[in-house]
Protein backbone atom coordinates (compact mmCIF):
# COMPACT_ATOMS: atom_id res chain seq x y z
CA UNK A 1 0.00 0.00 0.00
CA UNK A 2 1.49 3.47 -0.81
CA UNK A 3 2.06 6.20 2.31
CA UNK A 4 -0.84 8.17 0.71
CA UNK A 5 -3.16 5.32 0.59
CA UNK A 6 -2.52 4.21 3.90
CA UNK A 7 -2.52 7.91 5.45
CA UNK A 8 -6.04 8.30 3.87
CA UNK A 9 -6.87 4.61 5.66
CA UNK A 10 -5.49 5.90 8.83
CA UNK A 11 -7.23 9.35 8.60
CA UNK A 12 -10.16 7.58 7.82
CA UNK A 13 -10.14 5.05 11.31
CA UNK A 14 -9.31 8.12 13.22
CA UNK A 15 -12.65 9.37 11.81
CA UNK A 16 -14.63 6.77 12.57
CA UNK A 17 -13.16 5.85 15.64
CA UNK A 18 -14.16 9.76 16.25
CA UNK A 19 -17.40 9.03 15.85
CA UNK A 20 -17.58 6.30 17.69
CA UNK A 21 -16.56 8.30 20.84
CA UNK A 22 -19.33 10.60 20.18
CA UNK A 23 -21.76 8.14 20.09
CA UNK A 24 -20.51 6.86 23.47
CA UNK A 25 -20.80 10.26 24.54
CA UNK A 26 -24.25 11.04 23.83
CA UNK A 27 -25.05 7.75 25.04
CA UNK A 28 -23.91 8.27 28.51
CA UNK A 29 -25.36 12.38 27.91
CA UNK A 30 -28.68 10.77 27.32
CA UNK A 31 -28.40 8.46 30.31
CA UNK A 32 -27.50 11.15 32.74
CA UNK A 33 -30.10 13.36 31.90
CA UNK A 34 -32.67 10.62 32.01
CA UNK A 35 -31.00 10.07 35.70
CA UNK A 36 -31.80 13.57 36.38
CA UNK A 37 -35.51 14.03 34.55
CA UNK A 38 -34.02 16.61 32.77
CA UNK A 39 -36.18 16.63 29.26
CA UNK A 40 -35.25 19.73 27.53
CA UNK A 41 -31.89 18.22 25.43
CA UNK A 42 -32.90 14.93 23.67
CA UNK A 43 -30.13 12.44 22.11
CA UNK A 44 -30.53 13.70 18.59
CA UNK A 45 -29.81 17.59 19.76
CA UNK A 46 -27.17 16.19 22.28
CA UNK A 47 -25.75 14.05 19.11
CA UNK A 48 -25.60 17.20 16.82
CA UNK A 49 -23.73 19.54 19.26
CA UNK A 50 -20.58 16.91 19.68
CA UNK A 51 -20.46 16.19 15.82
CA UNK A 52 -20.09 20.18 15.93
CA UNK A 53 -17.61 19.48 18.56
CA UNK A 54 -15.78 17.37 16.39
CA UNK A 55 -15.72 19.46 13.47
CA UNK A 56 -14.85 22.52 15.21
CA UNK A 57 -11.90 20.64 16.36
CA UNK A 58 -10.70 19.27 13.15
CA UNK A 59 -10.99 22.30 11.88
CA UNK A 60 -8.74 24.04 14.02
CA UNK A 61 -6.17 21.28 13.61
CA UNK A 62 -6.46 21.40 10.23
CA UNK A 63 -6.13 25.17 10.38
CA UNK A 64 -2.50 24.63 12.35
CA UNK A 65 -1.39 22.56 9.57
CA UNK A 66 -1.95 25.13 7.20
CA UNK A 67 -0.29 23.85 4.17
CA UNK A 68 1.82 21.35 4.95
CA UNK A 69 -1.51 19.02 4.20
CA UNK A 70 -0.55 16.46 2.05
CA UNK A 71 -4.41 14.62 1.44
CA UNK A 72 -6.07 17.20 -0.81
CA UNK A 73 -7.70 17.12 -3.96
CA UNK A 74 -8.42 19.82 -6.24
CA UNK A 75 -12.03 20.01 -7.70
CA UNK A 76 -13.23 21.63 -10.67
CA UNK A 77 -16.79 22.59 -10.60
CA UNK A 78 -18.14 24.17 -13.50
CA UNK A 79 -19.37 22.76 -16.71
CA UNK A 80 -17.10 22.31 -19.85
CA UNK A 81 -17.63 22.69 -23.38
CA UNK A 82 -21.08 21.77 -25.50
CA UNK A 83 -19.92 18.50 -26.29
CA UNK A 84 -19.20 17.40 -22.83
CA UNK A 85 -19.30 13.86 -22.03
CA UNK A 86 -21.55 12.40 -19.10
CA UNK A 87 -18.94 11.35 -17.51
CA UNK A 88 -14.93 11.42 -16.87
CA UNK A 89 -12.41 9.03 -15.20
CA UNK A 90 -10.38 10.43 -13.18
CA UNK A 91 -7.20 9.03 -11.69
CA UNK A 92 -6.26 10.73 -7.72
CA UNK A 93 -3.77 8.58 -6.04
CA UNK A 94 -4.20 4.90 -8.09
CA UNK A 95 -7.74 5.50 -7.25
CA UNK A 96 -9.81 6.02 -9.90
CA UNK A 97 -13.50 8.09 -9.52
CA UNK A 98 -16.12 8.66 -12.21
CA UNK A 99 -17.23 12.14 -12.31
CA UNK A 100 -20.99 13.21 -13.92
CA UNK A 101 -21.25 16.08 -15.66
CA UNK A 102 -24.81 18.33 -14.05
CA UNK A 103 -24.25 21.11 -16.91
CA UNK A 104 -23.10 24.46 -16.92
CA UNK A 105 -22.95 26.36 -13.88
CA UNK A 106 -21.10 29.63 -14.25
CA UNK A 107 -18.29 31.31 -16.65
CA UNK A 108 -15.58 30.62 -14.12
CA UNK A 109 -13.98 28.07 -13.59
CA UNK A 110 -12.99 28.34 -9.60
CA UNK A 111 -10.79 25.41 -8.37
CA UNK A 112 -11.31 24.25 -4.51
CA UNK A 113 -8.95 22.32 -1.96
CA UNK A 114 -10.91 19.94 -0.08
CA UNK A 115 -9.03 17.85 2.98
CA UNK A 116 -10.29 14.08 2.34
CA UNK A 117 -11.18 13.97 5.52
CA UNK A 118 -14.23 16.27 4.73
CA UNK A 119 -15.82 14.19 1.94
CA UNK A 120 -18.44 11.37 2.91
CA UNK A 121 -20.86 9.37 0.59
CA UNK A 122 -24.31 10.62 1.19
CA UNK A 123 -25.36 7.08 -0.15
CA UNK A 124 -24.02 5.30 2.74
CA UNK A 125 -26.55 7.55 5.11
CA UNK A 126 -29.22 6.08 2.39
CA UNK A 127 -28.00 2.07 2.16
CA UNK A 128 -26.68 1.68 5.67
CA UNK A 129 -28.32 4.05 7.97
CA UNK A 130 -31.75 4.85 7.05
CA UNK A 131 -33.64 1.53 6.24
CA UNK A 132 -33.47 0.63 10.31
CA UNK A 133 -34.70 3.84 11.20
CA UNK A 134 -37.47 3.64 8.42
CA UNK A 135 -38.04 0.11 9.22
CA UNK A 136 -38.62 0.71 12.87
CA UNK A 137 -40.68 3.21 12.28
CA UNK A 138 -43.17 1.09 10.85
CA UNK A 139 -42.41 -1.87 12.47
CA UNK A 140 -43.03 -0.53 16.30
CA UNK A 141 -46.12 1.06 15.36
CA UNK A 142 -49.49 0.24 17.51
CA UNK A 143 -50.91 -1.45 15.47
CA UNK A 144 -54.58 -1.40 16.09
CA UNK A 145 -54.16 2.72 16.60
CA UNK A 146 -52.62 3.19 13.43
CA UNK A 147 -55.44 1.14 11.78
CA UNK A 148 -58.45 3.38 13.88
CA UNK A 149 -56.04 6.31 12.49
CA UNK A 150 -54.84 5.15 8.93
CA UNK A 151 -57.01 7.37 6.77
CA UNK A 152 -56.25 10.56 8.59
CA UNK A 153 -52.37 9.16 8.79
CA UNK A 154 -52.54 9.33 5.13
CA UNK A 155 -53.80 11.92 4.53
CA UNK A 156 -51.35 13.75 6.82
CA UNK A 157 -48.43 12.10 5.06
CA UNK A 158 -48.87 12.22 1.33
CA UNK A 159 -51.54 15.07 0.69
CA UNK A 160 -49.66 17.49 3.59
CA UNK A 161 -46.36 16.72 1.53
CA UNK A 162 -47.38 17.61 -1.33
CA UNK A 163 -49.09 20.78 0.04
CA UNK A 164 -45.95 21.27 1.80
CA UNK A 165 -44.16 20.67 -1.13
CA UNK A 166 -46.33 23.65 -3.30
CA UNK A 167 -46.08 26.06 -0.57
CA UNK A 168 -42.67 26.04 0.42
CA UNK A 169 -41.64 25.67 -3.13
CA UNK A 170 -43.79 28.99 -4.06
CA UNK A 171 -42.13 30.85 -1.05
CA UNK A 172 -38.99 30.01 -1.61
CA UNK A 173 -39.35 30.95 -5.63
CA UNK A 174 -40.80 34.37 -4.41
CA UNK A 175 -37.69 35.00 -2.25
CA UNK A 176 -35.41 33.96 -5.48
CA UNK A 177 -37.17 36.26 -7.55
CA UNK A 178 -36.30 39.06 -4.69
CA UNK A 179 -32.80 38.01 -4.84
CA UNK A 180 -32.56 38.66 -8.56
CA UNK A 181 -34.57 42.44 -7.83
CA UNK A 182 -31.14 43.21 -5.62
CA UNK A 183 -28.86 41.56 -6.86
CA UNK A 184 -28.12 38.92 -4.78
CA UNK A 185 -28.97 36.20 -7.20
CA UNK A 186 -26.89 32.61 -5.94
CA UNK A 187 -24.27 31.83 -9.05
CA UNK A 188 -26.31 30.30 -11.12
CA UNK A 189 -30.35 30.77 -11.19
CA UNK A 190 -32.90 29.44 -8.99
CA UNK A 191 -35.61 27.68 -11.44
CA UNK A 192 -39.12 26.89 -10.22
CA UNK A 193 -38.22 23.32 -10.09
CA UNK A 194 -35.12 23.96 -7.35
CA UNK A 195 -37.29 25.45 -5.27
CA UNK A 196 -39.92 22.82 -6.03
CA UNK A 197 -37.26 19.96 -5.36
CA UNK A 198 -35.80 22.09 -2.02
CA UNK A 199 -39.53 21.87 -0.89
CA UNK A 200 -40.38 18.04 -1.87
CA UNK A 201 -36.88 17.27 0.16
CA UNK A 202 -37.54 19.57 3.43
CA UNK A 203 -41.30 18.15 3.34
CA UNK A 204 -39.43 15.13 5.54
CA UNK A 205 -40.37 16.05 8.93
CA UNK A 206 -38.21 14.04 11.46
CA UNK A 207 -39.69 14.47 15.21
CA UNK A 208 -37.74 11.70 16.73
CA UNK A 209 -36.64 14.02 19.84
CA UNK A 210 -40.77 14.68 20.22
CA UNK A 211 -41.71 10.95 19.95
CA UNK A 212 -39.34 10.15 22.23
CA UNK A 213 -40.48 12.95 24.75
CA UNK A 214 -44.18 11.36 23.70
CA UNK A 215 -42.97 7.73 24.94
CA UNK A 216 -41.66 8.65 27.81
CA UNK A 217 -44.30 11.17 29.33
CA UNK A 218 -47.01 8.14 27.80
CA UNK A 219 -49.20 11.26 26.02
CA UNK A 220 -52.56 10.58 24.07
CA UNK A 221 -52.51 7.37 22.02
CA UNK A 222 -54.17 9.15 19.69
CA UNK A 223 -51.49 12.15 19.42
CA UNK A 224 -49.03 10.13 19.37
CA UNK A 225 -49.99 7.54 16.54
CA UNK A 226 -50.81 10.64 13.98
CA UNK A 227 -47.22 11.93 14.85
CA UNK A 228 -45.47 8.95 14.70
CA UNK A 229 -48.00 7.74 11.65
CA UNK A 230 -47.14 10.61 9.61
CA UNK A 231 -43.50 11.00 10.49
CA UNK A 232 -42.92 7.33 9.17
CA UNK A 233 -44.78 7.63 6.02
CA UNK A 234 -44.05 11.29 5.37
CA UNK A 235 -40.00 10.25 4.80
CA UNK A 236 -41.38 8.17 2.24
CA UNK A 237 -43.82 10.50 0.57
CA UNK A 238 -40.90 13.29 0.43
CA UNK A 239 -38.54 10.68 -0.93
CA UNK A 240 -40.56 9.32 -4.16
CA UNK A 241 -41.71 13.20 -4.46
CA UNK A 242 -38.35 14.55 -4.89
CA UNK A 243 -37.10 11.68 -7.52
CA UNK A 244 -40.45 12.65 -9.25
CA UNK A 245 -39.20 16.29 -9.70
CA UNK A 246 -35.93 15.28 -10.43
CA UNK A 247 -37.32 13.18 -13.03
CA UNK A 248 -39.33 15.95 -14.42
CA UNK A 249 -36.13 18.66 -14.40
CA UNK A 250 -33.89 16.51 -16.33
CA UNK A 251 -36.19 16.29 -18.88
CA UNK A 252 -35.02 20.12 -19.81
CA UNK A 253 -38.70 21.34 -19.15
CA UNK A 254 -37.45 24.04 -17.57
CA UNK A 255 -37.70 27.01 -17.14
CA UNK A 256 -41.08 26.96 -18.80
CA UNK A 257 -43.77 24.38 -17.73
CA UNK A 258 -44.09 21.35 -20.26
CA UNK A 259 -46.97 19.09 -19.85
CA UNK A 260 -45.92 15.90 -21.02
CA UNK A 261 -42.96 15.94 -19.15
CA UNK A 262 -45.21 16.96 -16.06
CA UNK A 263 -47.43 13.77 -16.83
CA UNK A 264 -44.80 11.45 -17.13
CA UNK A 265 -43.01 13.03 -13.60
CA UNK A 266 -46.51 11.95 -11.95
CA UNK A 267 -46.66 8.72 -13.67
CA UNK A 268 -43.20 7.86 -12.29
CA UNK A 269 -44.29 8.86 -8.86
CA UNK A 270 -47.31 6.73 -9.01
CA UNK A 271 -45.32 3.71 -10.48
CA UNK A 272 -43.01 3.77 -8.06
CA UNK A 273 -44.94 4.00 -5.16
CA UNK A 274 -46.92 1.11 -5.97
CA UNK A 275 -44.30 -0.90 -7.27
CA UNK A 276 -42.06 -0.37 -3.95
CA UNK A 277 -45.72 -0.61 -1.55
CA UNK A 278 -45.90 -4.33 -3.83
CA UNK A 279 -42.11 -5.29 -3.44
CA UNK A 280 -42.11 -4.49 -0.27
CA UNK A 281 -45.23 -6.73 0.90
CA UNK A 282 -43.47 -9.43 -1.44
CA UNK A 283 -40.62 -9.46 1.14
CA UNK A 284 -43.66 -9.76 3.83
CA UNK A 285 -45.02 -12.83 2.34
CA UNK A 286 -41.76 -14.55 1.45
CA UNK A 287 -40.28 -14.27 5.17
CA UNK A 288 -43.73 -15.20 6.58
CA UNK A 289 -44.01 -18.48 4.26
CA UNK A 290 -40.21 -19.06 5.33
CA UNK A 291 -40.93 -18.99 9.11
CA UNK A 292 -44.46 -20.70 8.80
CA UNK A 293 -43.14 -24.00 7.11
CA UNK A 294 -39.75 -24.31 8.53
CA UNK A 295 -38.45 -24.71 12.22
CA UNK A 296 -36.67 -21.64 12.16
CA UNK A 297 -38.48 -20.15 15.71
CA UNK A 298 -36.66 -23.23 17.11
CA UNK A 299 -33.39 -21.73 16.83
CA UNK A 300 -34.17 -17.63 17.52
CA UNK A 301 -31.26 -16.64 16.32
CA UNK A 302 -31.60 -18.01 12.76
CA UNK A 303 -34.62 -16.49 12.85
CA UNK A 304 -34.12 -12.90 13.93
CA UNK A 305 -30.90 -13.11 11.46
CA UNK A 306 -33.06 -14.79 8.81
CA UNK A 307 -36.10 -11.87 9.62
CA UNK A 308 -33.26 -9.13 9.77
CA UNK A 309 -31.56 -9.72 6.33
CA UNK A 310 -35.02 -10.46 4.66
CA UNK A 311 -36.64 -7.03 5.45
CA UNK A 312 -33.07 -5.59 4.44
CA UNK A 313 -33.05 -7.04 1.08
CA UNK A 314 -36.80 -4.94 0.25
CA UNK A 315 -34.47 -2.01 0.22
CA UNK A 316 -31.70 -3.40 -1.52
CA UNK A 317 -34.23 -4.85 -4.15
CA UNK A 318 -36.02 -1.71 -4.65
CA UNK A 319 -32.93 -0.01 -5.07
CA UNK A 320 -31.63 -2.62 -7.60
CA UNK A 321 -34.92 -1.91 -9.42
CA UNK A 322 -34.99 1.40 -10.03
CA UNK A 323 -37.62 2.08 -6.93
CA UNK A 324 -37.96 3.63 -3.85
CA UNK A 325 -35.85 1.45 -1.00
CA UNK A 326 -37.57 3.67 1.71
CA UNK A 327 -41.48 3.12 0.43
CA UNK A 328 -40.33 -0.47 0.13
CA UNK A 329 -38.75 -0.84 3.66
CA UNK A 330 -41.44 0.97 4.98
CA UNK A 331 -44.46 -1.24 3.90
CA UNK A 332 -42.12 -3.89 4.32
CA UNK A 333 -42.18 -2.80 8.09
CA UNK A 334 -45.30 -2.71 8.07
CA UNK A 335 -46.78 -6.16 6.72
CA UNK A 336 -44.25 -7.82 8.98
CA UNK A 337 -45.61 -6.38 12.28
CA UNK A 338 -49.13 -7.73 10.64
CA UNK A 339 -48.41 -10.85 9.46
CA UNK A 340 -45.02 -11.93 10.29
CA UNK A 341 -44.59 -11.68 13.76
CA UNK A 342 -47.33 -14.29 14.21
CA UNK A 343 -45.11 -16.75 13.49
CA UNK A 344 -41.89 -15.93 15.11
CA UNK A 345 -41.21 -17.58 18.71
CA UNK A 346 -41.67 -15.07 21.82
CA UNK A 347 -37.87 -14.27 21.87
CA UNK A 348 -37.82 -14.12 18.23
CA UNK A 349 -40.32 -10.83 18.78
CA UNK A 350 -38.76 -9.78 21.19
CA UNK A 351 -35.19 -9.90 19.65
CA UNK A 352 -36.33 -8.34 16.34
CA UNK A 353 -37.85 -5.69 18.00
CA UNK A 354 -35.00 -4.46 19.88
CA UNK A 355 -32.21 -5.66 17.07
CA UNK A 356 -34.10 -2.71 15.07
CA UNK A 357 -34.65 -0.39 18.63
CA UNK A 358 -30.71 -0.32 18.89
CA UNK A 359 -29.85 -0.15 14.97
CA UNK A 360 -32.76 2.79 14.86
CA UNK A 361 -30.94 4.56 17.88
CA UNK A 362 -27.72 3.96 16.51
CA UNK A 363 -28.50 4.85 13.22
CA UNK A 364 -29.80 8.35 14.58
CA UNK A 365 -26.70 9.42 16.67
CA UNK A 366 -24.89 8.93 13.78
CA UNK A 367 -26.35 11.00 11.34
CA UNK A 368 -26.78 13.68 13.60
CA UNK A 369 -23.79 13.75 14.60
CA UNK A 370 -22.38 13.83 11.06
CA UNK A 371 -24.83 16.56 10.27
CA UNK A 372 -23.04 18.65 13.14
CA UNK A 373 -19.64 18.06 11.82
CA UNK A 374 -20.79 18.96 8.60
CA UNK A 375 -21.96 22.15 9.85
CA UNK A 376 -19.01 23.27 10.58
CA UNK A 377 -16.15 20.97 8.09
CA UNK A 378 -17.93 21.34 4.62
CA UNK A 379 -16.08 23.94 3.04
CA UNK A 380 -17.77 25.25 0.39
CA UNK A 381 -20.90 26.74 2.84
CA UNK A 382 -23.20 29.48 0.89
CA UNK A 383 -25.26 31.09 3.09
CA UNK A 384 -27.90 33.42 0.95
CA UNK A 385 -29.91 35.96 4.01
CA UNK A 386 -32.47 36.34 2.00
CA UNK A 387 -33.21 32.38 0.77
CA UNK A 388 -32.79 31.17 4.16
CA UNK A 389 -35.76 34.02 5.69
CA UNK A 390 -38.12 32.66 3.09
CA UNK A 391 -37.12 28.70 3.64
CA UNK A 392 -37.79 29.44 7.88
CA UNK A 393 -40.96 31.45 6.85
CA UNK A 394 -42.06 28.97 4.03
CA UNK A 395 -41.87 25.87 6.57
CA UNK A 396 -43.67 27.45 9.34
CA UNK A 397 -46.46 28.32 6.59
CA UNK A 398 -46.95 25.05 4.60
CA UNK A 399 -46.98 23.22 7.90
CA UNK A 400 -49.96 25.54 9.30
CA UNK A 401 -51.68 25.52 5.60
CA UNK A 402 -51.64 21.24 5.78
CA UNK A 403 -52.08 20.53 9.63
CA UNK A 404 -55.34 23.23 10.08
CA UNK A 405 -57.20 22.80 6.88
CA UNK A 406 -56.71 18.87 6.81
CA UNK A 407 -57.42 18.48 10.30
CA UNK A 408 -61.03 20.46 9.69
CA UNK A 409 -62.05 18.36 7.02
CA UNK A 410 -61.20 15.21 8.45
CA UNK A 411 -63.28 16.15 11.35
CA UNK A 412 -66.36 16.52 9.23
CA UNK A 413 -65.72 12.32 9.07
CA UNK A 414 -64.46 11.62 12.42
CA UNK A 415 -66.20 10.29 15.87
CA UNK A 416 -63.09 11.27 17.51
CA UNK A 417 -62.50 14.97 16.46
CA UNK A 418 -58.57 15.96 16.56
CA UNK A 419 -58.73 18.03 19.21
CA UNK A 420 -57.46 21.98 18.79
CA UNK A 421 -54.64 21.38 21.42
CA UNK A 422 -53.45 18.41 19.34
CA UNK A 423 -53.28 20.23 15.89
CA UNK A 424 -51.31 23.19 17.74
CA UNK A 425 -48.77 20.29 18.94
CA UNK A 426 -48.54 18.62 15.43
CA UNK A 427 -47.91 22.02 13.68
CA UNK A 428 -45.00 23.00 16.22
CA UNK A 429 -43.54 18.98 16.08
CA UNK A 430 -42.49 19.25 12.25
CA UNK A 431 -39.09 18.98 12.69
CA UNK A 432 -36.39 17.96 9.97
CA UNK A 433 -33.44 15.28 10.34
CA UNK A 434 -32.30 12.81 8.50
CA UNK A 435 -34.54 12.08 6.07
CA UNK A 436 -33.91 15.63 4.64
CA UNK A 437 -30.32 16.09 4.99
CA UNK A 438 -29.98 13.01 3.07
CA UNK A 439 -31.92 13.83 0.11
CA UNK A 440 -29.65 17.40 -0.15
CA UNK A 441 -26.52 15.98 0.65
CA UNK A 442 -26.84 14.36 -2.49
CA UNK A 443 -26.02 17.24 -4.75
CA UNK A 444 -23.76 20.10 -3.86
CA UNK A 445 -22.18 20.21 -7.32
CA UNK A 446 -23.26 23.35 -7.88
CA UNK A 447 -24.13 26.63 -5.99
CA UNK A 448 -27.70 26.64 -6.04
CA UNK A 449 -27.62 22.62 -4.37
CA UNK A 450 -24.72 24.38 -2.36
CA UNK A 451 -27.02 27.14 -1.03
CA UNK A 452 -29.59 24.40 -0.52
CA UNK A 453 -27.38 21.86 1.78
CA UNK A 454 -26.38 24.71 3.65
CA UNK A 455 -30.06 26.03 4.62
CA UNK A 456 -31.06 22.70 5.36
CA UNK A 457 -28.70 22.31 8.21
CA UNK A 458 -29.80 25.48 9.36
CA UNK A 459 -33.15 24.27 9.56
CA UNK A 460 -31.98 21.16 10.98
CA UNK A 461 -30.28 22.17 13.65
CA UNK A 462 -33.29 24.84 14.49
CA UNK A 463 -36.03 22.39 14.79
CA UNK A 464 -34.20 19.91 16.65
CA UNK A 465 -32.38 22.51 19.36
CA UNK A 466 -34.96 24.94 19.20
CA UNK A 467 -38.01 23.18 19.12
CA UNK A 468 -36.83 20.29 20.32
CA UNK A 469 -36.46 22.21 23.75
CA UNK A 470 -39.58 23.71 23.62
CA UNK A 471 -41.43 20.44 23.21
CA UNK A 472 -42.03 19.70 26.65
CA UNK A 473 -43.21 23.27 28.26
CA UNK A 474 -45.14 23.26 24.60
CA UNK A 475 -47.09 19.56 25.68
CA UNK A 476 -47.54 21.34 29.26
CA UNK A 477 -48.78 24.32 27.89
CA UNK A 478 -51.53 22.67 26.18
CA UNK A 479 -52.27 20.70 28.78
CA UNK A 480 -52.41 17.42 26.72
CA UNK A 481 -53.21 14.24 28.65
CA UNK A 482 -49.88 12.60 29.70
CA UNK A 483 -49.59 9.41 31.63
CA UNK A 484 -51.52 7.30 29.42
CA UNK A 485 -51.45 3.51 29.79
CA UNK A 486 -50.45 1.87 26.24
CA UNK A 487 -53.00 0.00 25.39
CA UNK A 488 -52.64 -3.77 24.10
CA UNK A 489 -51.80 -4.11 20.51
CA UNK A 490 -53.15 -7.82 20.24
CA UNK A 491 -56.56 -6.49 21.41
CA UNK A 492 -59.61 -6.25 18.86
CA UNK A 493 -61.16 -2.94 17.95
CA UNK A 494 -63.49 -1.67 20.30
CA UNK A 495 -66.92 -1.80 18.68
CA UNK A 496 -67.57 1.96 19.28
CA UNK A 497 -64.27 2.82 17.00
CA UNK A 498 -65.31 3.52 13.01
CA UNK A 499 -62.77 3.68 10.11
CA UNK A 500 -63.31 6.30 7.89
CA UNK A 501 -62.62 5.27 4.21
CA UNK A 502 -60.96 7.58 2.12
CA UNK A 503 -62.29 5.70 -1.36
CA UNK A 504 -65.91 5.78 -1.62
CA UNK A 505 -68.62 2.82 -1.29
CA UNK A 506 -69.33 3.15 -4.95
CA UNK A 507 -65.60 2.31 -5.95
CA UNK A 508 -65.70 -0.63 -3.59
CA UNK A 509 -68.72 -2.44 -5.44
CA UNK A 510 -66.72 -2.11 -8.59
CA UNK A 511 -64.28 -4.25 -7.03
CA UNK A 512 -63.77 -8.32 -6.66
CA UNK A 513 -65.45 -9.61 -3.45
CA UNK A 514 -62.93 -12.06 -3.01
CA UNK A 515 -59.59 -9.78 -3.24
CA UNK A 516 -56.29 -11.64 -2.55
CA UNK A 517 -55.35 -8.78 -0.71
CA UNK A 518 -56.19 -8.58 3.01
CA UNK A 519 -54.26 -5.31 3.60
CA UNK A 520 -56.07 -3.83 1.08
CA UNK A 521 -59.79 -4.95 2.87
CA UNK A 522 -58.37 -3.52 5.75
CA UNK A 523 -57.65 -0.07 4.45
CA UNK A 524 -60.74 0.68 3.08
CA UNK A 525 -63.47 -1.43 4.24
CA UNK A 526 -66.73 0.50 5.45
CA UNK A 527 -67.81 -2.20 7.71
CA UNK A 528 -66.03 -2.17 11.40
CA UNK A 529 -67.01 -6.01 11.98
CA UNK A 530 -65.12 -6.77 8.50
CA UNK A 531 -62.04 -4.51 9.82
CA UNK A 532 -62.29 -6.40 13.01
CA UNK A 533 -62.32 -9.46 11.86
CA UNK A 534 -59.15 -8.62 9.66
CA UNK A 535 -57.26 -7.30 12.02
CA UNK A 536 -57.59 -9.03 15.12
CA UNK A 537 -55.90 -11.76 13.61
CA UNK A 538 -57.60 -13.76 11.06
CA UNK A 539 -54.64 -14.06 8.74
CA UNK A 540 -54.46 -15.68 5.32
CA UNK A 541 -54.47 -18.87 5.82
CA UNK A 542 -50.90 -19.64 3.99
CA UNK A 543 -49.57 -17.14 6.40
CA UNK A 544 -50.66 -18.19 9.53
CA UNK A 545 -49.07 -20.00 12.17
CA UNK A 546 -50.35 -23.97 12.39
CA UNK A 547 -52.87 -23.16 15.30
CA UNK A 548 -54.50 -20.30 13.62
CA UNK A 549 -54.69 -22.26 10.88
CA UNK A 550 -56.83 -25.15 12.58
CA UNK A 551 -59.25 -22.33 14.45
CA UNK A 552 -57.38 -21.83 17.03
Amino acid sequence: MSGTGKTKQDSATLLLLAAVGLALITILTVWKLKQLKYRLINETGGAMFFGMLLGLTVRCMLFGWGEQMDDMETVCICGGPNNTPHSVTVNNTSNFHRIRHVGKVSQRCPSVSTPHTETFDPEVLFNLFLPPIIFHGAYTLNQKRFILNLGSVFTFAFLGTIINCIIVGACVYGFTRLMVLLGRAADGDFFLTDCLLFGAMVSATDPVAVLGLLSELRVDLDLHTLLFGESVLNDAGAIVLTHAITTYSQMGAEPNFDPPAFLLSVGYFLGVLAGSFLLGFTFTVTTALLTKFTRLRENPLLETSVFFLLSWSSFLAAKASGLSGIVAVLFCGLSQARYTIHNLSSEGRCRTKQLFEVLNFLGEIFIFSYMGYVLLMFPHHVFKALFITGAFLSIFISRACSIYPLSFLLNLGRTTKIPRTFQHFMMFAGFRGAVAFSLVRRDTSTEVGRTIFSTTLLLVGFTTWVLGTAADPMLRRLNIRVGVEADDDTEDLSVEARLHSLIPTTLLSLLPSTFPSALFHLCICPDLHAVKGTWSGQLPGFMRPEGQQRGR
